[in-house]
């Protein structure tokens, strides 16, 4: 790309030959990016981004961290690929590292290219385990974009490939702010989530259900922290019917919601944890699933139906272990936890009373969303369900960060908050003073000015 000496010819060396996902490729625009350096990044005429994307919520660590940087270029000069059937340094260190920071009694790891292919093992671990075809998950989700993980995917990305024929069964999560439930208080919305997952249980047969597959807290779809009890309860349910509980910590692990994973705030202990993006922050392909002892003991004397040409590279594994080891050295896990309890949640509340847009913002570490609505009182959509990209008025929004210099992650009719875990606090002003000035052209869209003060949730 360096060759090219300008944004406009960088463009069009893209669109020659490049054909890029989730896009109508006709009127697609990509950004050439030359560059990258903690939370920022830069294009070929100079201008510079905060990135609060994390790209797509995978750089946990920021931009060209010198010490996983060192570690590739180190791994490949020493051993640049071996087949998954040998033994390397670099991978079984990486799955100690891993494993050392899972729930306890998770200890075993088999390592993919990225989530979607971790969602897919997964699920084919608790179906072969359990000798039963169904799959439980929520309609506010995303798992990946391969054949299975689409299927279980619940969000409209689906439903162009969806067969409805892939042992897939969905369930409405808690979501207070737009409850199925009709609930008013977090109590509620918990029991009455638990109350209907436990009926879809009844109703499809437990003894046909080899899993439930779920996101501790929902990434794209909301980030959608779940009342206190929700996690475990879950937990409860799975362990009454012999159903395994897969937690899908893909968007959520490493980092991003102040703990190592989201499953450490609620103590709940999954069968399977799936992981990709921040195990090394996107620097080279990885991804897996952590299988507990009882699973993995299930394949001690008969084979695992299945593999990757891939599976523990030796660059991606040299990366995590680099990764890993300097968020636990430099305390990355810490700040995102503090970055989330005394800067972004007290200013987003800030920004949610300032602008009567705002229906709700809620989250942890540096893992938020700001709800947009048109009116707050009967909680209409910025922009309706399923929209496409960041359009209409959100993407009006999106397009003035932009031209001030953020970079934000949108979905539907939010805005999502997600700068890396080592963010300074002066970065996540600057961003959140961004986000606060371009939220005044949603403002315009709203339809009926509130009087009262809005209700914001510091989940």
């Amino acid at each position: 790309m360096s060759s090219h000496r300008t944004n406009a010819e960088a463009t069009a060396a893209d669109r020659a030959h490049v054909f890029h996902s989730w896009s109508a490729q006709g009127a697609l625009r990509p950004l050439p990016v030359a560059g990258g350096l903690g939370s920022r990044f830069w294009d070929l005429e100079g201008n510079t981004y905060l990135d609060f994307s994390s790209q797509f919520v995978n750089l946990n660590i920021g931009h060209a961290h010198p010490k996983v940087v060192e570690a590739i270029q180190r791994q490949a000069a020493t051993l640049p690929t071996i087949a998954p059937h040998f033994a390397n340094d670099q991978r079984s260190e990486a799955a100690r590292l891993v494993a050392s920071h899972a729930p306890d009694g998770l200890t075993k790891v088999f390592f993919t290219n990225g989530g979607a292919e971790s969602n897919e093992h997964a699920v084919r671990m608790a179906r072969v385990v359990t000798g039963r075809p169904k799959v439980l998950s929520a309609y506010r989700s995303y798992h990946g974009a391969t054949h299975t993980a689409m299927h279980l995917t619940g969000d409209p990305r689906r439903w162009a490939t969806d067969t409805g024929a892939a042992g897939v069964v969905r369930f409405f999560g808690p979501y207070l702010y737009r409850s199925a439930f009709h609930a008013t208080t977090e109590q509620e919305e918990c029991d009455r989530a638990l109350a209907h997952l436990e009926q879809v249980i009844a109703l499809e047969g437990p003894g046909t259900i080899a899993a439930v597959l779920l996101e501790p807290i929902v990434g794209t779809n909301g980030v959608l922290v779940p009342p206190a009890g929700y996690l475990p309860g879950v937990r409860d349910l799975c362990d009454r019917h012999g159903i395994l509980l897969i937690f899908d910590e893909v968007m959520t692990g490493f980092g991003r919601t102040g703990a190592w994973f989201a499953a450490d705030h609620w103590g709940v202990r999954p069968d399977l944890l799936t992981f990709a993006k921040g195990v090394n922050s996107g620097y080279v392909p990885l991804g897996g699933v952590v299988l507990s002892d009882a699973v993995a003991a299930a394949f001690d004397e008969r084979p695992y139906p299945g593999g990757l040409t891939y599976s523990g590279h030796p660059l991606a594994c040299a990366a995590a272990v680099a990764t890993i080891t300097a968020m636990r050295e430099e305390g990355m896990v810490e700040h995102a936890a503090h970055l989330g309890e005394h800067l972004i949640g007290p200013r987003l509340a800030k920004i949610a009373d300032a602008h009567p847009s705002v229906g709700e913002v809620r989250g942890l570490g540096v893992f938020w969303a700001v709800e947009l609505v048109r009116d707050r009182a009967t909680r209409e959509m910025l922009v309706p369900f399923g929209t496409a990209g960041a359009q209409g008025a959100v993407g009006e929004v999106v397009a003035e960060c932009h031209r001030r210099g953020l970079w934000p992650f949108a979905h539907f009719n939010r805005i999502h908050v997600l700068p890396p875990c080592n963010t300074t606090e002066a970065d996540v002003h600057e961003g959140l003073d961004i986000l606060d000035a371009a939220l005044d052209l949603a403002d315009r869209h709203v339809t009926r000015q509130p009087h009262l003060r809005t209700t914001t949730r510091d989940a």
